[in-house]
């Protein structure tokens, strides 16, 4: 297999190769490209000038590849991982898993220098409504009243916190955090200074410090600590001085993974509401599972939740979960979807004695989450639940159908069309490459269809590569495809053409007709006199001939 056709030119062809490929498929790949761009087998002053920067590039290619210590950081990290500084003082005899180490530690110096000058913020709003009006009241009571119509809502309770980070070193973090409540007229606020330090790669403790003016101001201490590679414990310990006099309080929790997907977790609370908490979380990528046991004071319980992920691109997620204790039984039901790259939508109906019916709406966007529970009514109420089910349902199958997708299908437009106009200058110059590489492959091309027509082989008799419309499509859209019936006949060796796992866009003779788009290859191929076609997606990995491919007779 060509060495080009494994990486393309470089930065293509780096990005085609095999990365098991071995030294000798790359000396082999290299003579066969030498003969067929060396310039000194053109005499055309044109093509000659064409075949000495293709040879180059070649030549270029294969001393990345050849050179044991440049081909490691590229098998690792790619292209990329060439650009980064720093390789020059790396010892050259490092193993592969050293020059990973390698890497990853120049990579954290670029990225110590980028933080220090940046914050992490994250903030919650919730806003709490009172909506027990609507299904829970006796018309005839208000019928005398100004609006007596109209169902009561209110706004009764709301809460905002935000908080923002800041590196002061490499090991220390420093955090700020202050919230703000109020509910049903009365409320209070805190604020808050964490300091972290980061003691060890087991390890890391943090100081906190707060006040408010309600529960007065605080002090407390956490550590973290991987006792072994499966486990690891958090302490924390705090003082708070209230009105009331100094309020100690300390928790302790150990954590275990069972498996690849369970954890055990162990936790233990002294304080004013001291508990002692056993759980077991099952993630996979499938589903979500939490078993819980509390024993404490004031609240026992026993909950259960399952979540269930749906490998679909918005990410859509069900759950359900049964909580039970002192305090009397929830059920809650709900979804969750991803309605654009950076924000997830989710609503859950929680139903229980003696809480009644709320509905909890969640929208989180970037590191910004908004929290709007509605309780519907103080007891179980049929009329409730169907309507906190069927509602936020309705909805939002309308926002998303009316306002989401085409905002989603305009803002991939946009970016789609931008991107066509930044690279449009380097598209032309590889449309130009790739067309002066067909016109230096097409003495090649002739005489390996004489020796492939000679034994009845592999002939390539059509071959587009680019993005095809079906006739059913919707949209009045045009084919954008390019001819590559040369540069696919090219790589043919003994009646075989194989193409690798990879984007086909770095092939010899090909270039990227439709930037951003999905693209596939089509041929139309006579192999033993017989005709054969195949479609393949551009990443699909392609051998032919193939039996599968042969084309009926009837046909």
């Amino acid at each position: 297999m060509a060495l080009l056709g494994k990486r393309g030119t470089l930065g293509q062809t780096l990005e085609q190769l095999l990365r098991k490929a071995t030294l000798e498929e790359l000396k082999a790949s290299y003579r066969r490209l030498c003969m067929l761009y060396h310039p000194d087998k053109h005499r055309d002053p044109e093509l000659k000038r064409q075949a000495e920067q293709l040879f180059n590039r070649v030549h270029q290619a294969y001393e990345v590849l050849s050179d044991a210590h440049s081909r490691a950081i590229y098998d690792l990290f790619g292209k990329k991982g060439l650009e980064v500084e720093g390789w020059e003082v790396v010892e050259r005899r490092r193993t592969p898993a050293e020059i990973r180490e390698e890497y990853e530690r120049l990579q954290r110096e670029r990225e110590e220098r980028r933080l220090q000058q940046r914050t992490n913020p994250k903030g919650t709003i919730s806003v709490g409504v009172d909506a027990t009006d609507l299904f829970d009241r006796y018309d005839e009571d208000f019928d005398e009243l100004p609006g007596g119509g109209f169902p009561h809502i209110e706004i009764n309770k709301m809460h905002i916190s935000q908080s923002i980070e800041a590196p002061l070193t490499n090991n220390d973090t420093a955090m700020l955090s202050g919230s703000l409540s109020t509910h049903n007229g009365s409320g209070g606020g805190n604020i808050n200074v964490t300091v972290r330090r980061v003691l060890s790669a087991k390890g890391w403790g943090e100081v906190e410090f707060g006040a408010g003016d309600i529960l007065g101001p605080l002090i407390g201490l956490k550590m973290f600590r991987n006792i072994t590679p499966r486990c690891f414990l958090t302490a924390q310990c705090g003082l708070q001085f209230s009105p009331r006099g100094p309020r100690p309080s300390c928790s302790l929790m150990t954590a275990r993974h069972l498996d690849q997907n369970t954890m055990g977790y162990l936790q233990w609370r002294w304080g004013p509401t001291s508990a002692m908490t056993s759980s077991l979380v099952r993630d996979t990528k499938s589903s979500h599972f939490t078993l819980a046991l509390q024993l404490g004071v004031p609240h026992s319980y026993l909950m259960m939740s399952y979540q269930y992920k749906f490998q679909d691109e918005d990410q859509t997620k069900v759950k359900g979960s049964l909580k039970t204790g002192w305090f009397g039984t929830v059920v809650e039901y709900g979804a969750e979807r991803k309605i654009s790259r950076h924000s997830v939508l989710s609503a859950t109906v929680s139903m229980g004695v003696p809480q009644g019916v709320t509905l909890k709406l969640r929208l989180a966007r970037a590191s910004q989450t908004y929290l709007f529970p509605i309780h519907l009514t103080d007891q179980l109420l049929p009329s409730a639940v169907f309507y906190a089910t069927v509602g936020p349902l309705v909805v939002y199958m309308a926002i998303h159908r009316l306002i989401i997708v085409p905002y989603t299908q305009a803002q991939k437009e946009q970016e789609l069309e931008l991107q066509r106009k930044s690279s449009a200058t380097d598209i032309a110059k590889k449309k130009q490459e790739a067309e002066s590489a067909v016109l230096l492959m097409q003495e090649s091309v002739r005489r390996i269809v004489e020796a492939e027509e000679s034994k009845m082989g592999l002939i390539i008799l059509n071959a587009w590569y680019g993005k095809f419309v079906s006739e059913t499509s919707q949209k009045q859209e045009k084919a954008r495809v390019i001819d590559v019936t040369v540069p696919l006949q090219c790589l043919v060796k003994d009646s075989k053409l194989i193409l690798t796992e990879a984007s086909k866009v770095g092939l010899p003779g090909f270039y990227d007709p439709c930037v951003g788009e999905d693209k596939s290859l089509k041929l139309l191929y006579q192999f033993r006199g017989v005709m054969h076609q195949v479609i393949s997606a551009d990443d699909e990995a392609l051998r032919i001939p193939k039996q599968s491919h042969r084309i009926e007779s009837e046909s």
